[in-house]
């Protein structure tokens, strides 16, 4: 396994700290990583720049792993559909420029979707994944979704999408945290997931059931719970099993920290880089 740490876990350093890219990418290296992944937030990723970027990363002797960007298929306007499609497109041109062999994009996304709007749509963004995950194959890039953004955030949801897409191009970024987000085992949903992944997100939260406020920095889960994001290893869902589980699996790929706490991003993301990391190799 190669572990590395996504860009966005540094999202605060970059947007506050005067943290340039290249900055960042020393860092992640230093700490021991041997990858990062491209979020485009808090830096522009673009043609024009991508080149760029991926020299930084070669300089310090750091692979890029993925890029990963937003993207929503639901929609009943044909036309938006099809410029949907056309923009994330445009962003696997701009994976190749930077050299990635893996991309992740976002699916599908409402704000009151049910399991019945969920079926409905479901066609629609496996037509759209295909078509994407096609066109990616031409540049030898493997394509991938997240169980992200609650509609499409359970393990049921992401492997009906994967089995509708039904192209060996099209896999998951598996995200063992995200699956609080909508109250799912986490544990059971990893087993589940893991032999479609390739890219493995490690991240972990606080829970706190229903009767808690929200304060800031918490977020409610579909459920009615409070999570909020923690130094991974440090929160409450099941990290060891779920570290275990990789371990014990066929899994041999990308590693990667994602960081979400109200902590320093930099020393956040170290801790949890560390701990995984020696975790892990304590696990082989």
């Amino acid at each position: 396994m190669k572990f590395g740490v996504s860009s966005y876990s540094l999202l605060q350093a970059l947007r506050y700290d005067g943290i340039t890219v290249t900055d960042i990418f020393q860092w992640i290296k230093e700490i021991g990583a041997t990858h990062v992944e491209i979020v485009p937030h808090g830096f522009e990723v673009s043609l024009e720049t991508a080149t760029t970027i991926r020299k930084q990363a070669e300089e310090v002797g750091l692979e890029i792993s993925n890029y990963a960007i937003s993207a929503n298929f639901v929609t009943d306007d044909k036309q938006a559909f099809q410029k949907e499609i056309e923009r994330v497109k445009h962003h696997v041109d701009i994976a190749h420029a930077l050299n990635v062999k893996h991309m992740r994009h976002d699916a599908a996304s409402r704000t009151n979707g049910t399991i019945t709007t969920f079926i409905r749509d479901l066609d629609q963004v496996a037509d759209a994944c295909r078509e994407i995950t096609t066109y990616a194959a031409s540049y030898g890039i493997v394509t991938s979704i997240e169980n992200h953004g609650f509609y499409l955030q359970g393990s049921d949801r992401v492997l009906a999408l994967l089995e509708r897409v039904n192209h060996p191009n099209f896999r998951l970024t598996l995200d063992v945290g995200n699956f609080a987000c909508v109250d799912e085992d986490t544990s059971i949903a990893v087993k589940k997931c893991l032999p479609y992944a390739s890219m493995v997100h490690l991240k972990d939260f606080y829970v706190r059931e229903q009767n808690n406020q929200l304060q800031e920095g918490w977020i409610e889960t579909a459920g009615g719970k409070k999570i909020r994001g923690s130094i991974v290893g440090q929160g409450d869902l099941p990290i060891n099993e779920i570290l275990s589980t990789i371990s014990a699996s066929d899994y041999d790929s990308w590693i990667s920290i994602e960081f979400e706490g109200m902590e320093n991003c930099m020393d956040g993301t170290a801790y949890g880089f560390s701990y995984v990391k020696n975790r892990l190799k304590k696990e082989a």
